[in-house]
């Protein structure tokens, strides 16, 4: 999915992301740290309280290890690392470790990205998606559904499709969509020694294109939308998606982390793995993204596939609870990022932003347990979740920015205690109350 008018200034902007990695400032600082004390925090209750939660999660194996990140007010308060990469305590979790972020992706890559082409006037929010996407002008049913319907998931379409089952057969790779070695045909790399056809793509965008969309107008989420994305960026800039990101976002904001296809480019962080993948890969995936619909696009997607650190996460979610600012440059325009974050359709019971989820429409007034996020956090705060155990959250109102990372499906997807225990919800809430009981 690379444009041949960008292929070499992508690899000069790879080139200079990862440098900053060994650099010790960066583009733009946003983030400076600070303590809790300063904050007006209790540091040791603060610490006792989320080792606690921490510590749970890893005995019960909610996950083998985690990452927090912790900012109040544009200042980190909270970075602390636990456990190991896995369960025999081998590798221990570090702060530069790459996590997959799963569907945090969504809101980290095609987002932004979007949110520029809304302001430039290349889309619109409530014009049928089919003036972009011109197969939908064919289709009955999708061709007046919006970029705002799709983005709030309020378009009605169908939720997931297990992409996998067209390149296997018995469990056994299709030789007509899968190779162990790469050709001109054959290029975008799913693992060590699987490569797709590079036209499955578009194989990909029939099948969703000819997919069913229920009749009623209501909240329904889904992901396939999230696929089209990346594609849908590259003809309208004309560059590639990967470096469309990197040139306007990642840049400019000092996120060297933020990479698709960690392992394929030779990425110096240490990776952590997620599952042991039986279907597909038959290994444990360690710097190829976990989702398999990302997998056969080559790991670049608008769904899934890009891997981060806390702290580049703690940088992106800054900048957009600073409403498009960070460091001394407005990189997205004020307007553009509230209306985004804002809730779309609460009359139909939907809670969701344009990308963004966010509380419960209850929210405040839920138990712990039965809250999402944090029942403390506020009606203008947003973010995303992952499914291999990462969240992102930010409260413009609170001033308050929560990463946390985990691999919770290793060794595999049925490890299911970071929900059973609520840890993210949990630790969420402590770092409000701490804030409630320093004033």
């Amino acid at each position: 999915m690379t444009k041949p008018n960008s292929i070499f200034w992508n690899y000069i902007l790879s080139s200079i992301l990862i440098f900053l990695l060994f650099f010790k400032g960066s583009a733009q600082e946003g983030l400076a740290y600070s303590t809790p004390q300063k904050e007006g925090l209790d540091r040791e209750l603060l610490h006792a309280k989320a080792d606690s939660i921490i510590t749970n999660g890893i005995k019960k194996e909610a996950f083998p290890g985690a990452q927090v990140l912790v900012a109040k007010s544009g200042k980190i308060i909270f970075h602390e690392v636990y456990g190991y990469h896995t369960y025999d305590s081998i590798q221990k979790v570090d702060k530069t470790d790459l996590y997959d972020l799963a569907s945090v992706t969504k809101i980290m890559g095609p987002l932004p990205a979007l949110m520029k082409l809304v302001e430039e006037g290349k889309l619109d929010l409530d014009a049928p998606f089919s003036q972009y996407w011109k197969p939908w002008k064919r289709r009955k049913d999708k061709r007046d559904i919006t970029l705002r319907e799709l983005l709030a998931h309020q378009a009605g379409m169908q939720p997931y499709i297990v992409f996998l089952n067209e390149v296997l057969d018995d469990g056994k790779p299709k030789r007509r969509f899968v190779r162990s070695v790469p050709s001109d045909r054959f290029s975008a790399q799913a693992y060590d020694s699987i490569f797709i056809k590079n036209s499955f793509s578009r194989k990909m965008f029939r099948k969703i294109n000819r997919s069913p969309v229920k009749a009623e107008k209501e909240y329904l989420y889904s992901g396939l939308a999230s696929l089209i994305y990346p594609q849908l960026i590259e003809d309208l800039t004309g560059d590639s998606y990967e470096y469309y990101l990197k040139k306007h976002f990642y840049l400019p904001l000092g996120c060297p982390s933020l990479v698709y296809t960690p392992e394929r480019i030779g990425f110096p962080n240490a990776i952590v793995p997620t599952e042991f993948d039986t279907l597909f890969r038959h290994d444990l995936t360690r710097g190829w993204v976990h989702d398999e619909n990302a997998s056969l696009m080559g790991g670049v997607s608008g769904n899934a596939g890009l891997f981060g650190t806390a702290m580049d996460l703690g940088r992106m979610m800054q900048f957009y609870q600073n409403f498009g600012w960070l460091g001394n440059e407005q990189i997205l325009q004020k307007e553009t990022v509230k209306e985004f974050i804002r809730v779309q359709y609460p009359d139909n019971d939907n809670r969701r932003g344009l990308g963004f989820d966010k509380p419960l429409l209850n929210n405040s007034e839920l138990p712990l347990e039965e809250a999402y996020p944090a029942p403390a956090a506020s009606k203008a705060s947003f973010g995303h979740s992952g499914f291999t155990g990462t969240f992102v959250w930010a409260d413009p109102e609170k001033e308050l920015v929560f990463i946390f990372l985990s691999n919770r499906v290793y060794p595999d997807r049925s490890h299911r205690m970071l929900y059973e225990l609520n840890i993210r919800t949990a630790l969420h809430q402590l770092f409000y109350e701490s804030q409630l009981s320093s004033y």
